[in-house]
């Protein structure tokens, strides 16, 4: 009994080793065939080159990682010249040149206490622009929905906007910065505000300025809070009530 059982164990193992070497043989003549590089010179030059690495992107190719990415995820930055509005620029001598600031500015404060776009319209003396502010939507596309009269700066690069349209609401508010200096864009807001039959009341505070008016006719409204920017342009907070 135990000389059968021990010829019936040391069987398979003796098959196992024919057939292993046998394996190991066609395996070992496939390296040669390939490291012989006779056949195929290209495919030796894909396995045997350095591996190409981009570092920019292998920096940023780790979002299920436990450790962070090296660098901040970035995208492009649009050019200072890219605009969502259609309004063109006006030529040399176009503009208007804006009354110098007057009274205390309510506006300013306004501004310094809003945090989002909804709080800032909420604030606005205007009742109507303040009672449609719990209705607004935050999208970039609202920024090309301005009145026609207040319309986005040509160079203008939208930081946040959001609006409200049904029948009671037309409200528009956007961030956005221009290249140009703020006297420029005071000046610029002051002649589209006019030649589109609205009031324009100028107010400052320790480099804020305001514009804002209304006009009769439809019940229009607008503001827009301007400040110099540490790159010589300027940045924009415009709320306006009446866009289309």
């Amino acid at each position: 009994m135990i000389r059968r059982a021990s010829a019936t164990v040391l069987l398979p193992l003796a098959l196992a080793a024919c057939g292993g070497g046998a394996d190991n043989q066609n395996v070992d003549a496939l390296d040669n065939e390939i490291t012989a590089n006779t056949a195929d010179p290209a495919l030796m030059g894909a396995l045997q080159d350095q591996i190409m690495v981009d570092p920019q992107l292998a920096g940023q190719a780790n979002k299920d990682a436990i450790r962070p990415a090296s660098q901040p995820y970035s995208a492009p930055v649009p050019s200072e010249t890219v605009a969502a509005a259609k309004a063109a620029m006006p030529r040399d001598g176009e503009l208007l040149k804006a009354p110098a600031p007057n009274g205390t500015c309510e506006a300013c404060d306004v501004q310094d206490q809003a945090i989002t776009l909804g709080a800032l319209a909420a604030k606005q003396k205007d009742k109507r622009t303040a009672s449609c502010a719990a209705k607004l939507n935050y999208s970039a596309s609202w920024a090309a929905r301005l009145p026609a009269g207040m319309p986005l700066h040509p160079q203008a690069r939208v930081t946040e906007a959001a609006g409200a349209q049904d029948a009671q609401c037309a409200l528009r508010v956007v961030s956005f910065s221009t290249p140009q200096p703020l006297q420029t864009m005071i000046d610029w807001y002051y002649t589209k505000a006019v030649k589109a039959g609205f009031s324009a009341e100028h107010q400052a505070k320790e480099g804020q300025h305001v514009l804002g008016g209304t006009r009769g006719r439809d019940g229009s409204a607008y503001v827009v809070m301007l400040s110099a920017r540490a790159d010589g342009g300027t940045d924009l907070d415009l709320v306006a009530n009446g866009g289309n």
